[in-house]
C-alpha cells in the first residue's frame, strides 16, 4: 500500500499540479456546521437521494421544488405521521415522481431522523459527532436503521450534506484493489473494514479528511 504522499503526488501529476488538485476537493463541514443544519434538511436530502437511486438524477433535480412543496418542507414530525390519505394523495401528485415505495420511505426516514434528534439533540449533531475512523459503521447504521439507504445512496447523501465521507465509486474501488487493500469492490463487512483501516492509516499520515483521500485515490485511476 503506497503512502498518501505518493498517492497525492501521482494524482497531482495527473490533474495538472497540486493547486489544480486542491480545487477539486469537495467541502467538508465542521461538526458545528453540521449540527446547525435543521432536521428537515436531512430528511429532504435523504429523500432526494432515495428518489435519485436508479433514476435520472436531472429529472429529480428539476422536480425538486415540487417535492419540497408536496412534502410541506419535509418536517420530520409531520411525516412520522404519514397517513394512508397522504400516500393516496402523493401517488397521484404530478409535482413528484410517483413511486409508492419511495414515497413511503419518507415516513420511515422521518422516524429515523426524529429518533436521532431525540437521542442526540439533532440529526446534524449525530452526524457531526460520528468518528471518521468508523465511517463504515455510519454506513451500516444508515443501512439498518434508515430506509432505502444502502450502498452508494447513503454515501452520496453524506457527501452532499457535507459530512466527511467516502464514495466507493468504480475508480476508488479500483485504487483500493491496486493498493492491495481489497480483492474486489468493497461491499462485504470484511472488505469495508479493510478499506476503513486503509483510510485510517492515510488519515493518520496526512491529516487529511476522508473525502480528500478518496478523491486522491479516484484521480490516480480515472478523470
Amino acid at each position: 500500500m503506497r503512502t498518501f504522499e505518493d498517492l497525492y503526488a501521482w494524482a497531482a501529476e495527473r490533474k495538472g499540479g497540486s493547486d489544480a488538485l486542491e480545487g477539486l476537493f469537495d467541502p467538508v463541514k465542521s461538526p458545528k456546521a453540521l449540527a446547525a443544519i435543521p432536521d428537515d434538511r436531512w430528511l429532504s436530502d435523504m429523500t432526494r437521494r432515495v428518489f435519485q437511486a436508479g433514476f435520472n438524477w436531472s429529472v429529480i433535480d428539476n422536480k425538486w421544488e415540487g417535492f419540497e412543496a408536496a412534502f410541506d418542507g419535509f418536517d420530520p414530525g409531520r411525516w412520522t405521521l404519514m397517513s394512508d390519505a397522504d400516500l393516496d394523495r402523493l401517488v397521484t401528485d404530478t409535482r413528484i415522481v410517483r413511486h409508492a415505495a419511495k414515497i413511503q420511505s419518507v415516513r420511515d426516514n422521518a422516524i429515523f431522523i426524529a429518533r436521532l434528534a431525540k437521542d442526540h439533540g439533532s440529526a446534524g449533531r449525530f452526524f457531526g459527532q460520528h468518528p471518521k475512523t468508523d465511517y463504515v459503521g455510519l454506513l451500516d447504521t444508515l443501512k439498518k436503521q434508515a430506509c432505502r439507504m444502502g450502498g452508494t445512496t447513503a454515501q452520496y447523501f453524506l457527501r452532499g450534506m457535507g459530512v466527511d465521507s467516502v464514495i466507493f465509486t468504480r475508480d476508488v474501488a479500483a485504487a483500493l484493489v491496486r493498493e492491495g487493500v481489497v480483492d474486489k469492490a468493497p461491499t462485504s463487512k470484511k472488505d469495508l473494514a479493510a478499506a476503513q483501516h486503509a483510510f485510517n492509516v492515510w488519515m493518520e499520515e496526512s491529516g487529511r479528511p476522508l473525502g480528500h483521500i478518496s478523491r486522491v485515490l479516484a484521480f490516480t485511476v480515472g478523470d
